[in-house]
């Protein structure tokens, strides 16, 4: 029995008006606007670069914008993540992100996957798009993004950012290289920062965002000079753009011609990153700042170290407690006595759990991590004080 061919793209009278700032682009025109309305593209995440991302795919008229997102709109979320809105504080950044999608362009048919994407499911969402845009923020998903678009063969549109310095670039085009052309291996656990850990200028993915959504276009178009083989570097702070060749690896294990990779792997593990439980066992060496509360209203004998930045302390602090940075803590060991008692403490537990494991390599037998941080003493202690 024949299929029924699907009737041709077209344009509405009002998708005419919308987009005629494109219709008269001799590089777009017509043909390229119903390019656009027929693409589907994959946008993962919708924080700091899926804001621009997504509001920016909606307004030039990408038809399909597929939403990969699990979290919830926080306030520290707002000084970058320009898609959602102070209302929005607990919602869903899926409902969120699709709302004000929706409202740039109602046209936009929007599909949600609410869920953290994985080996498991990625290949399956992968295959329903043409383009897959990485608004991602850590290395084991990057690392995924990369091999599932190598080996459905989606280019990759790649953006990262930290504090002043962004990048990016197109992977896992036909002739182009894959990230794990620039990347082979990824940093050690714990060498990079988080953004919740060093900050990130909140204009920074905005621009980084808009250079990535830029890609994204170019590609479904079929105009330009992409980003493939090339690395675009941004340094904010000296408002300087670089660019790096890029080469596709003749060792890359996926994109290779002898690859190794035929499917996609545990990232976590190949990253050196734990994947939390749901419910996170007991973690020896750790207080509750209850406890520690306790131990300085009852006067105990023992040292409050805060490893945080010092611009950071000047956020808010613990009256009680010692400003040792995490960076300067190896040199200044001599300024503290390895029979002591110590509790450390950070913004949420992350580097005072580095600062503990250093402080017990250097024979300190009696060191605990306040779990949380000043995050959590702001939560069960004294609300006063400010997060950030």
């Amino acid at each position: 029995m024949a299929t029924t061919a699907a009737p041709p793209v077209t344009l509405t009278n009002e998708e005419i008006l919308r987009y005629s700032r494109h219709l008269i682009l001799p590089e777009v025109g017509m043909e390229g606007q119903i390019k656009l309305k027929a693409a589907k593209v994959l946008c993962i995440g919708t924080g700091g670069l899926g804001a621009p991302i997504g509001m920016y795919l909606a307004a030039a008229g990408v038809g399909t914008i597929g939403l990969v997102d699990f979290d919830v709109v926080d306030r520290t979320n707002l000084q970058r993540q320009i898609i959602h809105g102070t209302k929005d504080i607990g919602r869903k950044k899926l409902d969120s992100a699709a709302e004000t999608m929706l409202d740039i362009n109602p046209n936009v048919n929007i599909v949600k996957f609410e869920i953290a994407l994985s080996s498991e499911n990625a290949m399956e969402i992968v295959k329903q798009f043409d383009v897959v845009v990485d608004g991602t923020d850590n290395f084991p998903t990057r690392y995924l993004v990369n091999d599932v678009c190598v080996l459905t063969g989606k280019p990759n549109v790649y953006g990262s950012i930290f504090r002043f310095e962004g990048q990016a670039s197109v992977f896992a085009t036909k002739d182009g290289p894959c990230y794990r052309c620039l990347y082979p291996e990824p940093p050690p656990p714990g060498l990079v920062p988080s953004c919740a850990e060093g900050g990130v200028l909140g204009i920074l993915p905005g621009l980084i965002g808009v250079v990535q959504a830029t890609e994204v276009v170019k590609l479904i178009l079929g105009t330009g000079e992409t980003l493939a083989g090339r690395l675009m570097l941004y340094d904010a702070l000296n408002m300087k753009f670089r660019e790096m060749r890029l080469r596709k690896s003749p060792d890359c294990p996926i994109c290779g011609p002898h690859r190794t990779i035929h499917q996609l792997i545990d990232y976590h593990q190949f990253c050196g990153v734990p994947q939390q439980p749901a419910e996170p066992a007991p973690v020896s060496g750790e207080i509750e700042p209850t406890e520690v509360k306790s131990l300085i209203d009852g006067k105990h004998n023992f040292r409050l170290i805060d490893v945080r930045e010092p611009h950071e302390y000047q956020i808010c602090n613990i009256p009680f407690a010692r400003l040792i940075p995490l960076g300067e803590l190896p040199r200044r060991l001599a300024e503290l006595d390895p029979d002591e008692e110590y509790v450390m403490h950070c913004k949420s537990g992350m580097r005072s759990a580095k600062a503990c494991d250093l402080l017990r390599q250097s024979g300190f037998r009696n060191v605990r991590n306040m779990k949380g941080g000043i995050l959590a003493w702001s939560d069960k202690v004294d609300p006063s004080v400010p997060k950030y």
